[in-house]
């Protein structure tokens, strides 16, 4: 039986958080800024928690299943 090979697109968009969660980064704030509202940018800028039901799948992404 192989290794099993953490999936390295996740390794460097997930972190593990001292509690087990997993942290992320929000989406849509790299281009094409003018059209959204300041406090939307702003809100973007903050990192975020993976969803309960994603979290599965991204501990398998990380090997940590």
């Amino acid at each position: 039986m192989p290794k099993m090979k953490t999936i390295s697109g996740a390794k460097k968009r997930l972190q593990i958080t001292g509690s087990g969660k997993i942290k992320r980064k929000h989406a849509f704030k790299s281009h094409i800024l003018t059209k959204k509202s300041t406090k939307r940018k702003r809100n973007l800028t903050y990192s975020g928690l993976v969803s309960k039901s994603d979290t599965k799948n991204a501990k398998l992404m990380l090997c940590m299943k």
